[in-house]
């Protein structure tokens, strides 16, 4: 069992030389063994190792118990051991979970804690095969992806586990023919689990009545599905990588909405689930409804949008499906602010007495970025800003327009309407700057004073 445990320490390059490795010791044979096994090896691989061993305020006298255990077994076998305290149920109460859950996120919570402290670079915790087997079904009966029914990763991040390889029965006989003891959880005999019913129930049945091997079956097959999930999401990486387009802030990202229909169909989740990670920084919340939804963005035409978990929003813009933080376009919304015209600093703006302007045979200038207008027809305070809900121009036949219609018309994108200058006077567009005036405003032989007004440097900058 050594050589067993050495071999697929080293196939999955679980520990280097010269490591600090915590190994998370409930007192339980799983964790025993492990303990039994890194502490073997550690000579011959050449790391170090400390165990932690957490007292959730459980159970009274038995996790009492379990603790002086683990002290006990650390010290013979000379290995630095930390308790550490904590209230589950207290902790459950206050995020609204089941103390089991409750139980796992303070385990965790702590070894990362203790691993930072102490440099360690490695978590070892003692899952073994039935436990991947159950990990498997019971993902598999929620509903799962490839990723979970590939079960657990042999190593994942800081987290190792050197006993996935072994049975649950091995592990017993290898206690059994040294004389080690360990404890026994009284919980795990409860039904009120639904793990506990896959291990003590289904899968027991399962090696009973339809194969004694089905155990060692569902871990190769959930390690054939994480070669597969591994693949799908190198592929997912290389098209999100050619299809990306950037967004105008930094929690926004886009992708063209051919491209993303055009994708082979598994993959297409796959990248969807690639950009809300990359946003957000976890994939948690984010289920195949909430996928569908934005390829379903894909086949349809722009306008669209879909709500989506951790403050997430997908809409489709013209050829473009976009996926953003909601509350930066929001925030981004909110900080346009309303400016003179006469204090902007982009901005130059003078007044002419139209006829010094003709006498000099200027002409009106064809500049997109300089322009006239009748001063004459301005009767309120002219700003810059951007667009606001109302506000429009007027066209030749005397018409108005919204600036959203034209916005509309001209397929200027979503995340750029919102940068463009204009103009206003109240809700009355003179310009929308470099694109087009209001026709009411305009230089006519009628009128008696000029507004000039440059953007940025006018003529001499072509702005």
């Amino acid at each position: 069992m050594r050589k067993e445990e050495e071999a697929f320490i080293r196939e999955n390059q679980m520990i280097d030389k010269g490591d600090r490795v915590i190994a998370a010791v409930s007192g339980g044979a799983d964790s025993v063994c492990m303990l039994h096994l890194l502490v073997a090896l550690k000579k011959i691989l050449e790391f170090d190792i400390f165990a932690v061993h957490v007292h959730h305020g459980l159970r009274g006298q038995e996790a009492d118990r379990d603790e002086e255990y683990v002290r006990g077994l650390s010290a013979m076998w000379e290995v630095p051991c930390l308790v550490v305290h904590t209230d589950a149920a207290a902790y459950a109460r206050k995020w609204g979970m089941g103390v089991e859950e409750a139980g796992r996120e303070l385990r965790y919570q702590i070894f990362d804690q203790e691993a930072e402290r102490t440099g360690a670079r490695r978590i070892a915790v003692a899952h073994h095969m039935e436990d991947q087997a159950e990990t498997i079904l019971h993902n598999l009966f929620r509903g799962s992806g490839i990723k979970g029914l590939g079960g657990m990763e042999p190593v994942r991040g800081k987290i190792i586990r050197p006993l996935l390889w072994a049975s649950r029965r091995q592990i017993l006989d290898y206690l059994e023919e040294r004389g080690i003891s360990y404890c026994t959880d009284s919980t795990n005999a409860s039904m009120e689990y639904t793990r506990n019913k896959l291990r003590s129930m289904v899968i027991p049945m399962v090696c009973r009545e339809i194969n004694p091997g089905a155990v060692a079956h569902i871990a190769e097959t959930g390690k054939r599905l994480l070669e597969a999930e591994r693949y799908f999401d190198q592929e997912a990486d290389r098209l999100w990588r050619d299809n990306r387009i950037e967004g105008s802030f930094k929690g926004q990202r886009g992708i063209r909405a051919e491209a993303l229909a055009g994708f082979p169909d598994i993959l297409k989740g796959y990248v969807v689930m690639k950009i809300m990670g990359e946003l957000t920084g976890a994939r948690k919340d984010i289920t195949s409804a909430h996928v569908a939804g934005i390829l379903d963005l894909a086949q349809k035409g722009t306008g669209r949008s879909v709500d989506l978990p951790r403050g997430l929003r997908a809409r489709r813009e013209y050829d473009v499906v976009w996926i953003e933080q909601a509350e930066e376009e929001e925030a981004l919304e909110e900080k346009r602010a309303w400016e003179d015209l006469f204090s902007c600093p982009l901005f130059t703006a003078e007044c002419f007495p139209s006829e010094i302007l003709r006498e000099k045979h200027q002409k009106i200038p064809e500049n997109k970025y300089t322009k006239w207008f009748d001063y004459d027809k301005i009767k309120g305070t002219v700003s810059v800003r951007t667009r606001r809900p109302g506000d429009y121009f007027v066209l030749k036949d005397g018409k108005k327009k919204t600036v959203k219609a034209f916005m509309i018309d001209e397929k200027i994108p979503r995340t750029q309407r919102d940068r463009i200058l204009l103009v206003t006077e109240g809700k009355h567009v003179l310009w929308i700057v470099g694109r087009r005036i209001s026709e009411f405003y305009k230089v006519t032989d009628a009128t008696r004073q000029i507004l000039q007004v440059s953007m940025d440097g006018g003529k001499e900058h072509d702005r």
